[in-house]
């Protein structure tokens, strides 16, 4: 009972204050805005004076302090943060919290900017874990940031900072949503924005009292009346005006410097801090009209994935990729002429991949069309039944996996990804140099994928899902080429070469092939990155690996 009154109250508040609200705003600013008459006046309160264009800021050494506005400034086409609010529904919600925030969006354009943007607070954050929007925030929306980030103005942050000037970000949205972001890739001093109610580790939908941050009135509460910030930069909208006219020097984005163009896009060896992990299912800019295809994709995207699955564990592999061709999985394969092959027959043959997908020693058989074992370091069962081909689990023991690896060595040929974990951007992950020990018949494999909608790696989602995803891309391409077998010169046995020398070169050379840069970032890198852990989890008292 005392449920249902909360309801009610709730409803009887959207509907006659939320809603009602909302008309009269609307009546008034199409009345304001003399719509009927054809005719826009602003009152004489409105009247702010002109500012010149951001890039004609210089500094000197008084200037003590800078405060820059996210949305139409920092990023670039940022008129609605929709795509963003969207980010944080799907990925720490679920596809129905992001289909619910779809089909709010018609109402979002008749609602006013504060309305609107409390509707998408309440529908993306309700009920939401406060630890989930922390791993949203830290491992999801940074390569969206980085994406959209306005060069131009991105530069002048910079040289303020160089200047010794501190930079503050101002804005509307959400804090939990920007600060990670600014503060780990843009090393401003502090962010203000819009704060959120929590209950218990949970936030529930609502703005704290203090309501949607006022941009220009904190900047007045936090600098006081005598003390004004020395720079202010924002975008050509009336309260991004009110805000930087509160500043000593005020400076305009304009429409032209939002735009994207080859002047105002961030490109990659730009990146304040290279993107080389980040986590997430979305491999794409959920604007309303890309999700409405996502989400009319999503059932037909489930069953194509099915009837992938079916027919790579079921027909032969020949049959198999011709199958795939047809249904959309693009294949692409270089150098597999089989001069690799071990005519001597003592032992297999290891095929050293790059790691991409949980489905690279699937992909990698189908190309060679030959019976092949794979050893990981952590499979879900249900990958391991729908694998087609032989699994073997290694325990990351050093002595055992040599083992192991060796034995299976001995029974045929062997695949190994010594990254030990995937990685999606264009960077090779240390390899462990154990597989340089086993054995001088090296194959070295470059292979890389691409998807359009959906990513089939996670570090904190159901690793049981990941070749699903993969697979429910409409046209998801693998693209495989089998190098020449290592010199004997080169490796361990023949050539003398110590282990990690063997590991380093391979890693080089592959990332050579595939124009990828070489790290020494590692698996527990990853997982302190996006899971905010090393990769192990509790499991009763004793600890347990997370998959690779």
């Amino acid at each position: 009972m005392d449920f249902l009154m909360v309801f009610l109250k709730l409803v009887d508040w959207l509907v006659y204050q939320l809603l009602a609200n909302s008309c009269y705003k609307a009546a008034m600013k199409v009345k304001n805005q003399g719509f009927f008459l054809f005719k826009s006046q602003k009152s004489p309160h409105q009247q702010l004076p002109t500012f010149p264009s951001f890039t004609k800021c210089c500094f000197n050494k008084n200037q003590e302090t800078l405060v820059c506005d996210i949305q139409n400034t920092l990023l670039l086409n940022s008129k609605s943060f929709f795509p963003y609010f969207m980010l944080v529904a799907f990925e720490g919600g679920s596809i129905i919290r992001a289909f619910i925030l779809l089909l709010s969006y018609p109402l979002l354009l008749v609602l006013d900017h504060e309305l609107g943007l409390r509707m998408m607070i309440f529908i993306s954050f309700c009920g939401l874990k406060l630890k989930t929007m922390k791993n949203v925030s830290r491992a999801v929306l940074p390569k969206f940031y980085l994406e959209n980030l306005n060069l131009q103005v991105h530069e002048l942050l910079a040289s303020a900072r160089n200047n010794g000037i501190k930079v503050l970000i101002f804005t509307r949205v959400p804090r939990v949503m920007v600060e990670g972001f600014c503060k780990e890739y843009l090393s401003v001093a502090n962010v203000m924005g819009t704060e959120l109610h929590n209950v218990g580790g949970y936030f529930s939908g609502f703005v704290k009292s203090e309501g949607v941050l006022v941009k220009h009135k904190v900047v007045k509460e936090w600098f006081g009346n005598d003390k004004k910030p020395d720079i202010g930069v924002g975008s050509c909208g009336f309260h991004d005006q009110l805000f930087i006219s509160q500043c000593k020097e005020g400076y305009l984005v304009n429409k032209e410097d939002g735009k994207s163009s080859s002047r105002t896009i961030m490109p990659r060896e730009k990146y304040p801090k290279p993107l080389v992990f980040h986590d997430g299912r979305l491999a794409f800019f959920p604007t309303p009209l890309a999700t409405l295809c996502m989400i009319l994709w999503f059932p037909l995207g489930i069953l194509l994935a099915i009837i992938r699955l079916f027919v790579g564990i079921v027909l032969p592999y020949p049959v198999s990729r011709i199958i795939g061709a047809l249904t959309g999985v693009n294949i692409s394969i270089q150098g597999c002429d089989y001069s690799w092959e071990n005519k001597s027959k003592r032992s297999g043959v290891l095929f050293v991949c790059t790691h991409r997908t949980l489905l690279d020693p699937v992909f990698l058989t189908m190309t060679v069309g030959k019976s092949m074992t794979a050893v990981t370091y952590s499979l879900s069962k249900m990958s391991e039944a729908i694998s087609p081909i032989k699994t073997v689990r290694l325990t990351r023991d050093r002595k055992q996996d040599g083992e192991t690896m060796h034995n299976l060595l001995s029974e045929g040929d062997l695949i190994v990804c010594p990254e030990g974990t995937t990685c999606r951007e264009p960077y090779l992950l240390r390899f462990s140099s154990l597989f340089a020990e086993l054995t001088d018949e090296i194959v070295p494999v470059a292979m890389n994928t691409q998807v359009t909608m959906f990513y089939g790696t996670t570090a904190s989602g159901l690793k049981c899902l990941d070749p699903i995803f993969f697979l429910m891309n409409p046209r998801p391409s693998y693209h495989v080429k089998v190098t020449g077998k290592l010199a004997k010169e080169l490796t361990c046995g023949v050539g003398g070469k110590s282990s990690h020398d063997v590991a380093n070169y391979i890693q080089q050379k592959l990332g050579d092939v595939l124009g990828f840069e070489c790290t020494n970032l590692t698996r527990r890198d990853k997982y302190l990155m996006l899971a905010g852990n090393h990769g192990i989890v509790e499991d009763h008292g004793k600890s347990k690996k997370c998959p690779s």
